[in-house]
């Protein structure tokens, strides 16, 4: 069957696309609710096509973030404001967010350090303001937002329950990654060989977290090759250290690779900051900036992403 795009005028509400007005529920209105039919085949193909095309569109690609936490989630966010940048998130979990969808001890809120609230206001995430920092009520509040933002962005693909196993390395300069399904990675040891699959991208920002069985897998990987010389590893916990720490170590720690968050207190040894978030927010939108600068993204060109 024949594909045809359908298009329906919509009003843009804080960065999303509504096609219908709300309208209120009623038992009434869903006594004979149908939907219309489908053959399964049809299901199939619109799900198939869509993937193997985005995996042949990024196979090639401006910018990959590895991690889809807040660190990595921000980042995108600011480079969804740039459309002819084009980003791939890789993200191990099925769910993206990382560590962002509770606050400390499976609590709900979600403290951020002033100055950072200022871009939950771009967001339009609201929260409660105290003297020197705010709390968002539910940390999946955040979560949700950035990321409906980003996947909504046409420059940008998640790749999710996807993982990282490798990094393409051409004469010492970061120049992509190798991915395989994370139930095959997880499973190399019981299965027969099972090869990966490639993207080559510009720049590679890494936004893997703290150490863990899939944690700081990019400066993890550095050091294994020679391209960095040690790994002190995270700090004990000291918050304010930590917020200020992690913004400013934020750095291009290789050729074309990129660390923000909590990998880069992996990387260079700062403390851990436990249950407040903005230095999470803010490194990654440094990477982000960064990351604009290697490309060569120009000042004008800034401004007229922002006009748009």
């Amino acid at each position: 069957m024949a594909m045809r795009a359908i298009t329906r005028s919509s009003a843009r509400v804080g960065g999303l696309l509504n096609a219908a007005p709300r309208r209120a529920i009623s038992v009434a209105s869903m006594e004979n609710f149908k939907f219309d039919p489908i053959r399964e085949s049809e299901v199939s193909r619109a799900m198939t096509t869509r993937y193997m095309k985005d995996m042949y569109d990024f196979a090639d690609t401006d910018v990959i973030i590895t991690g889809a936490g807040s660190a990595g989630l921000s980042c995108a966010y600011e480079l969804s404001k740039y459309p002819d940048i084009k980003v791939a998130i890789i993200e191990q979990s099925v769910s993206p967010g990382g560590g962002a969808w509770l606050g400390g001890q499976l609590m709900s809120a979600m403290v951020v350090r002033k100055p950072a609230h200022l871009w939950l206001d771009e967001l339009g995430v609201e929260y409660e303001e105290m003297d020197r920092y705010v709390v968002v009520k539910h940390a999946a509040l955040f979560t949700s937002t950035v990321m409906s933002k980003v996947l909504a962005a046409p420059n940008i693909k998640l790749f999710n329950a996807t993982a990282v196993e490798d990094l393409i390395i051409k004469n010492d300069r970061i120049s992509g990654v190798v991915t395989n399904w994370s139930l095959v990675t997880q499973h190399h040891d019981t299965q027969s060989c099972m090869d990966p699959n490639v993207l080559e991208s510009k720049m590679l920002v890494s936004a893997c977290g703290h150490d863990g069985p899939m944690g700081a897998f990019g400066v993890k990987r550095l050091q294994q090759v020679g391209l960095i010389k040690e790994l002190p590893g995270m700090r004990c916990l000291d918050m304010n250290t930590a917020e200020d720490a992690i913004v400013e170590l934020t750095q291009e720690i290789a050729p074309g690779m990129i660390v923000t968050g909590m990998e880069v207190s992996e990387a260079l040894g700062a403390p851990r900051m436990g249950p407040t978030f903005g230095a999470m927010m803010m490194s990654g939108r440094k990477a982000a900036a960064l990351t604009l600068e290697a490309l060569g993204v120009s000042e004008a060109d800034h401004q007229r992403a922002m006009a748009a």
